[in-house]
């Protein structure tokens, strides 16, 4: 039986969508009969960041790795947990979602993911295209990084999150952890945040999805060719006042 669960949220100038996620992180947290922990690995911010975490009950740990790799990775070294569960700063669980993964765990797994939707506005072909992805994903034991989990021993023996990766790095350890047992990809959603869908075009994706896929040698060690996820943060169409 688990002992303490370990929400780990890795966070660079959050302070626009941290309170909300921590706030539906409480009243899940609040369902579980097992312990839980919230870190936040603040990797460098400017912002209030680390202020709102720690108002809202998260122990933070400060990093300056600039990259969601290393974060994640220090939130997991700094956690007690035997059981890790890694949510993005800008995404909102919801109690059913958590149960679910510790039920997981308990039964048997050794880590897994969840389905996704994306809050705010997003392009009329991304709302066709997602439930694809999602059902892709689940097809293929594949979990998003806005909701990873994973038994600290099973984290452990592949070595945690590559930091030889500036994306797609949630992939390369579903695919590590399936070969330490069984991985589950939950039927159970989460809500994250359509801001990069909304602050980048079309172009600028099909550009970043090259990047990753057919330029991957190349382009996927390299901080300044991952833009989308370390260029400068733009402003949410979704957030900015008439």
């Amino acid at each position: 039986m688990l002992k303490l669960v370990s929400f780990i949220i890795p966070a660079w100038n959050e302070e626009s969508v941290l309170g909300p996620t921590l706030e539906a992180l409480s009243i899940a947290r609040r369902d579980l009969a097992v312990p839980s922990e919230v870190i936040v690995a603040d990797d460098g911010s400017t912002d209030r960041t680390a202020e709102i975490a720690r108002q809202l009950g998260a122990r933070v740990v400060s990093v300056h790795h600039r990259q969601i790799s290393a974060t994640r990775n220090a939130g997991a070294q700094a956690a007690q947990g035997d059981l890790l569960i890694f949510i993005d700063a800008d995404t909102i669980v919801t109690p059913e979602s958590v149960r679910a993964a510790v039920e997981a765990v308990h039964s048997g797994a050794v880590g897994g993911g969840c389905a996704i939707r994306f809050s705010g506005s997003i392009p009329a072909y991304l709302r066709v295209l997602i439930p694809i992805e999602v059902w892709f994903a689940r097809r293929m034991r594949i979990a998003f990084g806005c909701f990873l989990f994973s038994t600290r021993a099973a984290f452990e023996a592949v070595g945690g999150f590559d930091t030889g990766l500036y994306a797609t790095e949630e992939v390369t350890l579903s695919l590590a952890l399936r070969r330490q047992g069984e991985f589950v990809c939950l039927r159970q959603c989460v809500l994250t945040s359509g801001r990069k869908l909304r602050t980048h075009s079309t172009v600028e994706w099909c550009i970043q999805l090259y990047r990753v896929t057919f330029a991957r040698n190349r382009c996927i060690g390299d901080r300044s060719a991952m833009d989308v996820w370390y260029g400068e943060r733009r402003a949410d169409p979704d957030l900015v006042k008439p």
